[in-house]
């Protein structure tokens, strides 16, 4: 098909694409400079990946040659290239004669500075630069690169470009450059092809930017012949009704519009007071063609720190007021685990049960053994209901030994793994004790426990405080640290290690390509690390089926509750190695108050999300003129008690996964279970087989293992559940 025959159908819904749309070829041609070409497509491949577009990646210039350009609809150049050959030249100008699409983007416009045919074909050159935040003005609203496109703005290098080649080009977007409008976005026909020029994207700032990957989306569709108009999703503005205050009488608390708080003269403060659960979720930004609904939120709840479903699919969450610096005598706290259930099927909580009552601080729970493990430092305590009415009615410790120095480096993330053993991960508050007649004393880092007590495993250390723990569908363990370490994995237990004298493992160092993350507000207060994952916290994989295949089994979702958002990491191979990269949001709100600290793929195969709504989210360091409580954290009365929310994200459209019963199902049921698309469903069939304690469904496991079939993520997933 010629590329200027090209037809292309623009799904309404993006990340799910028509059967009868084409899907467009992009090649990438970056460089290893000081912008950073790779990581910056990391950033944007995936997110075109799921709206039709096919990114390739190459940082060679022998890549410009015309066969391999007319493999490709469009081509991107992003990098500092200074020499090439005149074939190369000529390739590039035959292709885009010929019909091809070229797409160059910033500092593009700084390559092969000598060619007077390249700078005619980009449309100019860069000239000088400063930096600044800043919205650029749209100059030809009617041209379809821009309709539906609200522009959007953004910290970036202020260009300013010579040897302006105005034949056939059309300004789109100007910045003020002093009393001058400067060219910042234009295109331009050379021949049969189509050049989309723009000045915007530095660095990671401007590439994470939804409004950014409209526009070059829009570019690439443009240039690559199509003229349809790509729905782009507007941004938060505030509505009239936003700005007066209104009642939650449910809970008793006034709120206040975002940005201010009211004081008595009836002028604002700096400080924004809470603002009601509605709209809070209506200033989440998620990927386009996704949306957020809440599940639950106070009163029902508060203060919820961990979450995690049954074998019916009802959502449990450990609520704690006492966290951080008022962890109280055993049985005197005020901290409880409650289930959250949807009776109705309208997708919110409607029924709230306390399960058990009078804890402090508990930071993690798992099912096992028809009950409930529960991480309360110094214990892990289990507790179960014998009489079926969700009130515990039978408790005792399994073992105790974990540190209570510093609430927020203890023990979390419990969850069961595929050797049916309890996984979790711990932070420099560490373990010394006893279990199993064995004595442990390790800090930082990932364990690994008896669902019934009797043996503790140390793994792996991390290298500083530790929230994050995820379970690739091939048992690939995978963790975050708080600090400068959003992604990390283990290759190799101690064990193995400790087998040779004279040999010890290292501690789990970084994967991610960059540390930083990106908010979509400047309300960010961080006390160290400014601009990156100073809180990371989780590192739960997507496996489950319901969002786009580029996410099954290779994203990885970190929150960031200093920044408001949670990250997506895409994982990679290289060699037996990762690396992942913080690709874009998957959520990201402006309200000052949201603080997303868990979020999980849940029984729907949604992503749930837990908001600690709180204005205060660090622990430490102290700032100035501030002393720290007993739990090591900063002393201050605004740290919130009663505020909690619970979110789900998905695809607009997409049908959510029915949630079964596994509690009432048969053996065979439970062996069917091990093919379900969720893996959380998987693992409480697993586990539910093996508590059985009954040999009986040994041949229907083998068959499963016989079984060669993979899905479309490459994986046979029930053979491994059934080894």
């Amino acid at each position: 098909m010629g590329l200027r025959c090209l037809s292309v159908l623009i799904c309404s819904v993006i990340f799910a694409t028509s059967s009868a749309e084409t899907r467009l070829s992009v090649l990438f041609l970056g460089d290893h400079g000081h912008h950073r070409p790779r990581e910056r497509a990391d950033q944007l491949i995936p997110v075109l990946a799921g709206r039709g577009i096919d990114v390739k990646y190459v940082d060679k210039v022998e890549e410009l040659n015309l066969p391999n350009l007319k493999k490709h609809d469009a081509l991107i150049i992003y990098a500092n290239h200074g020499r090439w050959s005149p074939d190369q030249e000529k390739a590039l100008v035959d292709y885009v004669e010929q019909g091809g699409g070229f797409v160059p983007i910033h500092c593009a416009s700084a390559c092969w500075r000598q060619s007077q045919a390249y700078i005619d074909l980009v449309g100019g050159q860069f000239l000088r630069h400063g930096t600044g935040v800043f919205h650029t003005d749209i100059v030809s609203p009617k041209h379809p690169v821009m309709q539906k496109f609200e522009g959007f703005k953004t910290w970036d290098e202020t260009y300013v470009h010579h040897k302006h080649n105005t034949k056939d080009r059309i300004v789109l977007q100007t910045r003020k450059e002093r009393d001058q409008n400067e060219p910042w976005t234009w295109i331009r026909a050379h021949g049969k092809g189509r050049v989309f020029y723009t000045a915007y994207g530095h660095d990671h700032r401007t590439w994470g930017k939804p409004g950014f990957h409209a526009l070059i989306e829009k570019g690439i569709r443009w240039s690559a012949g199509s003229d349809e108009v790509v729905e782009v999703p507007g941004l938060y503005e505030p509505r009239p009704e936003d700005l007066k205050p209104f009642q939650f009488k449910a809970a008793k608390i006034a709120y206040y519009p975002p940005g201010g708080r009211r004081r008595g003269d009836g002028k604002w403060n700096q400080m924004q007071l809470p603002v009601a659960p509605p709209e809070s979720a209506r200033r989440m930004q998620t990927p386009r063609g996704f949306k957020t609904e809440l599940f639950a939120s106070e009163p029902d709840i508060q203060k919820a720190i961990c979450m995690a479903w049954d074998a019916r699919g009802r959502l449990w969450v450990c609520e704690t007021k006492d966290y951080p610096n008022e962890m109280q005598p055993e049985g005197k706290g005020r901290d409880q685990i409650k289930i959250c259930e949807d009776t109705d099927g309208d997708g919110k909580a409607d029924k709230f049960t306390v399960f058990v009552d009078k804890l402090s601080i508990p930071t993690s729970l798992t099912f096992a053994n028809g009950g409930v493990i529960v991480h309360q430092a110094p214990h892990t305590l289990f507790f179960k209901d014998t009489n079926g009415d969700d009130k515990a009615d039978d408790r005792k410790v399994l073992f105790s030994g974990w540190g209570t120095g510093d609430t927020h480096a203890g023990p979390s993330n419990l969850r069961y793994g595929f050797d049916n053993w309890i996984y979790g991960a711990v932070g420099y508050s560490g373990f010394n004790g006893t279990v199993g007649g064995e004595k442990h004393n390790f800090r930082m880092g990932i364990y690994r426990f008896k669902s019934d007590g009797a043996q503790l495993e140390f793994l792996r250390s991390t290298n500083n405080n530790t929230w994050g723990l995820g379970l690739s569908e091939e048992n690939i363990v995978f963790a975050s640290t708080a600090n400068n370490n959003a992604s990390c994995y283990m290759p190799i237990p101690n064990r193995f290690y400790e087998k040779v004298r004279g040999w010890s493992a290292e501690r789990l160092g970084t994967i991610a390509t960059s540390q930083e993350f990106y908010p979509i507000t400047e309300k960010v207060r961080q006390v160290d690390a400014h601009g990156r994952f100073t809180a990371g916290a989780g590192h739960a994989l997507y496996t489950a089926r319901v969002f786009p295949k580029q996410y099954w089994n290779r994203t990885a979702f970190v929150n960031g509750p200093t920044g408001h958002l949670v990250g997506t990491f895409v994982l990679r191979e290289r060699g037996s190695d990762f690396y992942t990269t913080n690709s874009w949001n998957l959520l990201a709100s402006d309200d000052e108050w949201s603080a997303p600290i868990m979020t999980e793929v849940g029984p729907d195969g949604a992503a749930w999300t837990i908001d600690w709504y709180n204005y205060i989210v660090q622990h430490n360091p102290t700032p100035a003129g501030f002393k720290r409580g007993k739990g090591n954290a900063y002393e201050t009365s605004v740290r919130d008690k009663v505020h909690g929310r619970v979110y789900r994200t998905f695809p607009k459209g997409a049908k959510l996964q029915e949630i079964p019963n596994l509690e009432k199902a048969s053996p065979e049921e439970l062996v069917a279970t091990l093919k379900n698309p969720n893996m959380l469903w998987r693992m409480h069939a697993q586990r539910l087989l093996v508590e059985r304690g009954k040999k009986d469904v040994a041949g229907d496991l083998v068959k499963l293992v016989e079984d060669g079939s993979v899905d479309d993520a490459g994986i046979n997933a029930a053979a491994i559940h059934a080894l």
